[in-house]
Formats: structure tokens, C-alpha cells, sequence
């Protein structure tokens, strides 16, 4: 028609149909995860399976990923003064913060499993932590430190026995208020200065004696973890040395302690997380342990945490897999779908590898943890080298698998609302708290040649699949050489080899038949390239692939 402005037998197409888009994944169950109930069953703690699936089908709602999203969209904002110029020296968060921590503590991610007598009781807190991560990972840093910071605290009996109680409480009580009046408590923790990063020898805060059992405590804190909880575990030097404190934030007459937060921290990920430089001017403060051994008193906090990094950066790899698979699986190209190409097969296979290793790696150092602190020395000898090495090379992996995953979802996983940038962001975190590489892999060499006993029981537990396959025992016997004579040049090798053996180890004897000859096929055999999507010809990946779909709620 003339004058129509267009081309003859157009006029009313639809011009924006959406065609070819991947659903929104929600409505399923994240604990759906065979490696994750299989192991939760084999560490001890099937008994946990209810809750765990009751947490996971929220974890897969939408609701619970909105408030993920806005919690990252929407970041801590810093309050140094009121209107009328008080030093207030608040953070205020998102109601989605508070709503992601209230699941949380209601679900015992944080100090819960201390005052449980039951077996398994750290397992299925690992779990959960594991489930609850997909959603969101950054309110994770105070559920953490509230978990890590009950070891510490039981080096003090009497401060363990004051404070466990509230932190343990499976109510969430935002707020700076008197402890004694609130109903829970979140811990944090300021240890690092900005002159010494991983080096705490290096601290400059210094703790004066007041004569009444307490010390005030003057410096300068480079980072100092959710700085709006209600009491830190801090390092500075008393007269006796290195020490550790337990500084609350509001004193029991109801005034705030002398903690000035001076910023929050820009950060590449974790944003939704508050992370601050804090200056501490006669904060009161209460000694735990002995003066002079702060290292050692905090050494099991740093082991607990570092359990965190390993679960956070398994999840993580989890979260991704899970999203490649379902966009993989809907998406069309070149006349199929994405998931039915041979190359995207390898590369989704390969992912879902890594993921299970690191999954199943993380519930067993679960497992070690909760019997360890039950008085199995064989275990607490076992988790100190292995956790060691896993923080290195799990944590190491994330970003590589992250990347990955997003490249599975082309250019519609690198736009924010994919949500997978915000994965990818947070990504390398784990690989820095609690120790960059170089400082977990040292440790594996300190854990070796300081403690007998722990080489024996880490080879004890990879000794257990002796036989089992011929390219975990070629592994194994490398392994064993290396470890004749370790040099510190060769730590990262060491931490990385004795790994993967480990999870080969672990798959051989625990995983289906498909998921434990690929990994030995790449990972122990050296048949594989150098990314992901080249495991070798002969591997079962549909039946790898398979287990990277979800199962809807029910």
C-alpha cells in the first residue's frame, strides 16, 4: 500500500517474538545433587536429609533469588555520623541482606553444630552451607566467621561458655545493641593490617592491660569482616606478645566501643558483603588463650574457615554447572540443541567433573572436622594437611570453571541479569581469604614436616582405593616420591598432586563408574588438554551430564 513506510505483506508481524530463550531456572530443588546426598549419607548425617531438601526447594525459588539479586544490586551503604554529627559508625543493608542471614541462622549455618551432640552435626551444617551459597554467597563471610569463631573461643572456657549460647541461637537479631539483651549474636573478625596483609606477625595494634581483666586496644585494621556484627575476634600485641581479643561492639552499659569504621571496601565480588577499614581507639577488649600465642589460638578459626572457602568455591562450581547443563539443554543451535553437540557435550561433562570432585572432596574434610572435634585424632590429623591442600587447588579451580560455564551461555551469560558475571566476580575470593595460594600450599609443607602423622593419615585414606584403578595407584606412587623430599619451590605442585589424588581416590571408591574413569582418564593420566572440554574419547558423557541437571521441587 503506498505509503505504508514498509515492505508489501509485513504490516502486522509480530516483530518481537522471543523465540529460542532459555526458561528461567526456579522451581527446583538445589540440594537435588547426587554427589552432595550421597556423601551427606556417607559422612554421617542422612539423618539431615528433610531439612536439607526443605532448604534446597527455597534455595530454587524465585523468591530466594530475588533476594540474591538485590542484595548484590543494591550494596552496603556506610553511616560514620547522624544528622546531627554523632559518630555513629553504621552499615546499612538491604532488607534482602537481612532475609538471606534470617534462612541462614534459622537453618544453623552459623555456630550451630558446636552445642549439637549429634554425629554428622558439622556435615549437615556443610551441606547446607553448600545449598544455600546458590543463592547468594556474600552473606556468607558473617555466617562463616560466627562458625569459626567458637573454635577460638574455647581456648577461653569462660568466654566460651558466656558467649556460645548466643551465637549458636537460631534467631537472627540485627542491630548494635547490649549482647546480654539480644536474642543472637554474628561474629567478625579484624585481623589483617594494611603493612603486614598474611603476615600477622606484622600487626602494630597494640592491647593495654586496664587491670580489671580487659585491654584497650589501639590501631589500624586493613580489613576487618562485617564490621555490623556484634563482637570480633582481633590480633594485636599485648605485653606478652601476639594475642588474641574478643572485642564486642556494644560495651554492656549500652555505649559503642571505640571501633571507627573508616570505609568500606570497593570490591571486585562479595558485594553485597560489608568489608571495612576499621580504627580501634581504647576499644575494650577481652584476652582469649594466653598472651603471646594469638597464632595458635586463632590457628582453628583459620582451619574452619578455610573449610568455608572449600564448600563456597565447590558451591560456586556447582551454581555454574547447573546453569550451563539447563541453558545447554533448552538452548537451540545449527539445527539442535546445544546439549545434543558433541563439543558442548565434552565441555559440560568436564565441568560437571570438576564440580563432583570438589563437591565430594568438600563433604569429606566435612566429615573429618566433625569427627575430629569429636576427639578422632586420626581425622583432625587427616583434616590438617587435606584441608590445606584442597583450600589451594578447589578454591584455585573456581575461577577457570566459572569462566567457563558463563562462555556456555555465549553472550547471554555475560550480561548481569544471567547472573552469572556476579558468579564470576566472586570467583576468585575463596583462592585469597584465609590465605592466597602461596600461604595454603606452605601450609601443606608445614602440616608434612611438622606433623608425621598426618602424611600417614592423608596416605591412609588414598591407600584406601589401592587397586582399584591403575592411574590413581601410577598417581599415588608419583605422589609419594615427590613427597620424599619436598622443597618449598615445589609447594604448589605438591598441594595441587596431592589433590587430585585425593578426589581420585575419593571417585574410585564413591562415585559412579562414568564420573571416576573420566577423572582418572584427565586428571590422573594425563589424557586431557589444557581447558576445559577435552576429556578423552571413551568417556560416558551423557551419563556425566546427567548428573548436572536439577529435579524440580516437590
Amino acid at each position: 500500500m503506498a505509503g505504508s513506510g514498509g515492505v508489501p505483506g509485513t504490516r502486522g508481524r509480530a516483530t518481537h517474538e522471543v523465540v529460542n530463550q532459555v526458561p528461567p531456572l526456579v522451581g527446583h530443588d538445589v540440594s537435588a545433587d547426587p554427589a552432595l546426598l550421597d556423601a551427606l549419607t556417607r559422612e554421617g548425617a542422612d539423618w539431615a536429609v528433610g531439612e536439607l531438601h526443605r532448604l534446597g526447594m527455597l534455595a530454587g525459588t524465585e523468591k530466594a533469588q530475588e533476594w540474591g539479586r538485590l542484595a548484590n544490586e543494591y550494596p552496603p551503604v556506610l553511616r560514620t555520623h547522624d544528622r546531627y554529627g554523632n559518630r555513629v559508625d553504621e552499615v546499612e543493608f538491604h532488607p534482602a541482606w537481612h532475609e538471606l542471614m534470617s534462612v541462614a541462622v534459622d537453618h544453623g549455618l552459623h555456630a550451630a553444630p558446636w552445642v549439637s551432640a549429634r554425629p554428622g552435626a558439622h556435615v549437615a551444617r556443610a551441606a547446607k552451607f553448600y545449598v544455600w551459597s546458590q543463592v547468594e554467597y556474600g552473606h556468607h563471610c558473617p555466617i562463616s566467621m560466627t562458625y569459626a569463631a567458637v573454635a577460638a573461643l574455647r581456648h577461653s572456657p569462660a568466654l566460651a561458655a558466656a558467649w556460645e549460647p548466643l551465637l549458636a541461637s537460631r534467631t537472627y537479631d540485627f542491630g548494635l545493641r547490649p549482647p546480654a539483651t539480644k536474642r543472637g549474636l554474628i561474629a567478625g573478625m579484624a585481623m589483617t593490617e594494611k603493612q603486614g596483609g598474611s603476615d600477622v606477625r606484622a600487626n602494630t595494634t597494640v592491647a593495654e592491660p586496664l587491670g580489671d581483666g580487659t585491654y584497650a586496644l589501639t590501631g589500624h585494621k586493613w580489613f576487618c569482616s562485617a564490621p555490623m556484627s556484634d563482637v570480633f575476634l582481633v590480633l594485636a600485641k599485648a605485653p606478652g606478645g601476639l594475642s588474641c581479643f574478643l572485642l564486642p561492639r556494644v560495651l554492656p552499659d549500652g555505649t559503642r566501643n571505640a571501633m571507627r569504621l573508616m570505609r568500606l571496601k570497593d570490591k571486585l565480588g562479595n558485594r553485597s558483603n560489608a568489608s571495612a577499614e576499621v580504627e580501634f581507639e581504647g576499644a575494650i577488649a577481652h584476652l582469649v588463650g594466653e598472651e603471646g600465642r594469638g597464632v595458635r589460638t586463632i590457628i582453628e578459626m583459620v582451619n574452619m574457615t578455610r573449610l568455608d572457602c572449600v564448600i563456597g568455591s565447590a558451591a560456586q562450581a556447582r551454581h555454574g554447572v547447573v546453569q550451563a547443563v539447563h541453558h545447554a539443554t533448552h538452548r537451540r543451535a545449527f539445527g539442535r540443541p546445544l546439549v545434543e553437540q558433541p563439543l558442548m557435550r565434552n565441555v559440560l561433562a568436564d565441568l560437571v567433573l570438576e564440580s563432583e570432585a570438589a563437591t565430594t572432596l568438600m563433604m569429606r574434610l566435612a566429615g573429618a572436622v566433625d569427627r575430629g572435634v569429636r576427639g578422632d585424632a586420626a581425622e583432625g590429623a587427616f583434616r590438617r594437611v587435606a584441608l590445606a591442600a584442597a583450600k589451594y587447588w578447589v578454591c584455585k579451580r573456581a575461577p577457570m570453571h566459572a569462566a567457563e560455564a558463563m562462555e556456555c551461555l555465549g553472550g547471554n551469560g555475560y550480561v548481569e541479569e544471567s547472573g552469572m558475571p556476579r558468579l564470576f566476580r566472586e570467583s576468585p575470593l575463596n583462592g585469597i581469604w584465609e590465605g592466597s595460594g602461596n600461604v595454603a600450599a606452605l601450609d601443606v609443607l608445614r602440616a608434612l614436616s611438622r606433623e608425621p602423622e598426618a602424611a600417614e593419615a592423608y596416605l591412609a585414606e588414598v591407600g584406601k582405593a589401592r587397586g582399584a584403578d591403575p592411574r590413581l595407584d601410577d598417581a599415588a606412587d608419583r605422589l609419594r616420591k615427590l613427597l620424599a623430599s619436598p622443597t618449598e619451590a615445589d609447594a604448589r605442585r605438591i598441594a595441587e598432586e596431592m589433590t587430585l589424588v585425593l578426589q581420585g581416590s575419593l571417585l574410585v571408591r564413591h562415585a559412579p563408574p562414568a564420573v571416576a574413569d573420566a577423572f582418572c582418564a584427565s586428571r590422573l593420566s594425563g589424557d586431557w588438554g589444557r581447558a576445559f572440554g577435552t576429556l578423552p574419547s571413551g568417556v560416558d558423557l551423557d551419563a556425566i551430564i546427567e548428573r548436572g541437571r536439577t529435579a524440580p521441587a516437590r
